[in-house]
């Protein structure tokens, strides 16, 4: 799991950190850098997947990556797993419209505190065209600079020791769920499947290729969490195969309007904000234990009233899932709806008016937090922007 992101030079961050919680709510204003911190995280997945720096898709395109007035840019995260605590950073820079490594290293954490490298590569002059990495062993290697050192050392004569020390960090990366569910998307058939999209598109057939015994159970829970959400009764969410050959599936709900009269109706007559929630929440119930699942406006298309269901799902999932959650969020409603108790797991995000670049706090650490908490509600404080780094 992911304990803390550290930014520098990236996108609108000049030098920031992130610390991450079981559940995490990021909040500010539009255009102060949330998104930003998202792209790193799935920028940090897929190079640990073994995707070309280059190759990442990240919103504005690789020219930008780096802050303007850099020549380079780092991401570092501080990772916990059952193999030890991980320090692990990479450094990278433009060249000739190609992103390329100009260094990269990784520390396991003693109980001590002090930290022990386990490999560390930079180049060794400015016209290096490949990376000199050096193990504590002595062992030396030339390595390319276009993709992760750490899913090159898996091809190495290096220790099976070190392979899993490293195996255990880019899993955890690589488990970085972004998750992003389109409505639009979730209407249609969609093929049985394992996995489920980034856009929840195809929802419906990951619900129906469950086995048997473990889609009806899948199928309550799911209708539990969801149950809250319309005005009226719910009484069922499933999917189930169609089609001459039932390779696809569709989603469908059963709702209760009348007194003992039941309506049922596919996904295309379900609302935006109910598939959503409904794709939401299966997310989070199919991930496995040590996800980290970041949802941007996690309460997109959600009436207000229903942010408090919002927030006991998100809770409850996590704790049962064992997983971390990331998101985003323009809502002061929502955020008013976790109470006192979570202040110490929100971030806002702000640009400073000295530099321009973002900047992350914790909320609990505003000036005059308390001041300003027998005054307002954290809500509030968003609505009347009372939470930038410069608000006096």
């Amino acid at each position: 799991m992911i304990k803390s992101l550290a930014l520098k030079n990236w996108k609108s961050f000049e030098d920031a950190r992130l610390w991450v919680d079981p559940l995490t709510f990021i909040i500010g204003t539009n255009a102060a850098g949330k998104s930003n911190i998202v792209d790193a995280l799935s920028f940090l997945s897929c190079i640990a997947s073994g995707t070309r720096l280059s190759d990442v898709p990240v919103r504005g395109g690789i020219d930008g990556l780096i802050r303007r007035t850099a020549s380079e840019a780092s991401l570092a995260v501080e990772v916990v797993t059952d193999k030890g605590d991980f320090s692990y950073e990479i450094c990278f820079q433009a060249e000739d419209k190609e992103l390329l490594i100009h260094s990269e290293k990784l520390s396991l954490a003693q109980s001590d505190g002090k930290r022990d490298l386990l490999f560390s590569a930079s180049l060794t002059g400015p016209e290096a065209s490949r990376l000199s990495v050096f193990f504590p062993s002595g062992l030396l290697f030339a390595a390319r600079r276009d993709v992760s050192v750490l899913t090159q050392i898996a091809n190495l004569n290096v220790s099976d020791e070190l392979k899993i020390l490293v195996d255990e960090v880019a899993a955890s990366l690589k488990s970085i769920f972004i998750f992003d569910p389109k409505p639009d998307k979730m209407r249609d058939y969609s093929p049985l499947a394992d996995k489920l999209a980034s856009d929840g598109s195809n929802i419906a057939g990951v619900i129906a290729g469950l086995p048997d015994n473990r889609q009806k159970e899948f199928e309550e829970q799911l209708t539990d969490y969801v149950r809250p959400l319309p005005d009226k009764d719910l009484i069922k969410i499933w999917a189930e195969p169609v089609g001459r050959f039932k390779s696809d599936a569709m989603l469908y709900c059963a709702e209760e309007w009348v007194d003992g009269e039941k309506t049922e109706f596919d996904a295309r007559a379900m609302s935006d904000g109910s598939l959503r929630f409904i794709a939401i929440v299966t997310a989070l119930m199919s991930a496995r234990r040590g996800d980290t699942i970041v949802i941007e406006e996690v309460d997109n298309g959600l009436h207000p009233s229903r942010a408090g269901e919002l927030v006991m799902a998100l809770k409850a999932l996590g704790r049962k899932k064992g997983i971390d959650i990331i998101s985003t969020t323009h809502n002061p409603v929502l955020i008013d709806a976790l109470g006192p108790e979570m202040l110490q797991f929100i971030s806002y995000v702000s640009r400073s008016e000295a530099t321009g670049c973002s900047e992350i706090r914790l909320l609990e650490d505003a000036p005059d937090l308390l001041r300003l908490l027998a005054n307002y509600t954290p809500g509030d404080m968003m609505t009347r922007g009372l939470l930038s780094n410069d608000a006096k």
